[in-house]
């Protein structure tokens, strides 16, 4: 596909096509708190919570977050308990990990200052090509490449790019596009406008193509090609897992809950007692006893079925049955700790483990 992007690119209209997507943009733009200066670590937190997430579900989270952390300073030395909080409900964990983990870097080795260069951010925790495109764009204004899945959906539809944009590999041909074509006078506008383009006009299904501000310059709509692209493969569908979870209740009316692992899927996260079974209830019930029962003496000696509840990741669909025990035991460790549901809502939970300690709360009203 190279050579016919040269191909393209050689008669495209490049100076018509920046002008009316800059022009577009400054006067259409929409008003989004991230937008009120240019303020590298403040574009920095909302290009990390906008991956894979939607702007209108962002915007309070990302308000809360800046008051809670206003400052680069502010984030690098919070206790990650707290982080974690703040960012409870957003999803993709590691994104906060990442984040506070860059920004210690940033403090640590660039004196509190984010990297200008593409070297030098590209060297950060969870800053890659698009993150880093953006922020050197947008707030310094260096015009490198900002590719995601609305960047490249406009690209292949303006340029009728048919290489599927599921492929990773095939972003190095929109990043080729889009430093082709990218405004060197406003690069900032010019991400920007990509991107609001992708997200407002140029949409996956139904685009509005009789409003787009580029509509002259796209290559798709001249040959009636917009809905034939982009070309995009399939995602394997979440494999389901089967899991069951604990709520022990202690003589004082407190819940016993966990600390996941330091690594992989929700880190460092509260939950309830949480175990993989088969789907057999019976096998559930002894899994759940054998699980606990060796540090905590269970007063039924087996679980009463309280309800089940699923919960979709993007690779994973997590099937859960809620079963219910008491026990006489108050032992607790660094990964185990007996609270109130009041203090559940204080700790960072999973979303589907806050949905529990909800029901359970309701029940006991």
């Amino acid at each position: 596909m190279e050579k016919d992007l040269d191909a393209v690119l050689t008669d495209f209209p490049k100076d018509k096509f920046r002008d009316h997507l800059v022009d577009w943009f400054l006067s259409e733009k929409r008003d989004l708190p991230w937008r009120e200066n240019k303020d590298p670590y403040r574009i920095w937190v909302s290009e990390i919570m906008l991956q894979q997430t939607r702007v209108d579900t962002v915007i309070p989270y990302y308000n809360q977050f800046m008051q809670q952390f206003p400052t680069l300073s502010d984030l690098a030395n919070a206790e990650e308990e707290k982080v974690l909080k703040a960012w409870e409900g957003l999803g993709y964990y590691s994104r906060a990990r990442n984040l506070q983990t860059a920004v210690k870097e940033v403090q640590e080795n660039y004196e509190g200052k984010v990297p200008s260069t593409i070297d030098e951010i590209s060297k950060l925790k969870g800053v890659g090509p698009y993150t880093a495109g953006a922020i050197l764009s947008i707030a310094y204004g260096v015009p490198e490449p900002a590719v995601d899945g609305n960047v490249m959906r406009v690209f292949s539809r303006i340029l009728t790019i048919s290489d599927d944009i599921g492929v990773p590999k095939n972003r190095k041909i929109f990043e080729k596009a889009v430093k082709a074509l990218i405004s060197h006078d406003n690069p900032s506008a010019f991400n920007q406008g990509l991107m609001e383009l992708g997200a407002l006009i140029c949409t996956p299904t139904n685009p509005a193509c009789l409003l787009c501000p580029v509509r002259e310059e796209c290559l798709a709509f001249e040959k009636g090609l917009v809905n034939e692209l982009p070309i995009k493969s399939k995602k394997k569908k979440p494999k389901p897992l089967q899991l069951v979870v604990g709520v022990i209740q202690n003589q004082e009316g407190k819940f016993l809950i966990q600390q996941r692992p330091e690594n992989g899927l929700l880190a460092n996260m509260w939950e309830f007692p949480t175990a993989e079974v088969e789907s057999d209830t019976v096998q559930k019930n002894e899994i759940l006893a054998f699980f606990l029962n060796e540090k905590y003496d269970l007063q039924s000696g087996k679980f009463n079925y309280l309800f089940s509840v699923d919960h979709i990741f993007s690779h994973l669909i997590w099937k859960m049955d809620v079963f219910f025990a008491k026990t006489t035991s108050n032992v607790e460790s660094e990964t185990y700790r007996f609270v109130t549901l009041d203090e559940c809502k204080e700790l960072p939970f999973p979303v589907v483990h806050q949905k529990i300690y909800q029901q359970i709360e309701k029940s006991l009203l």
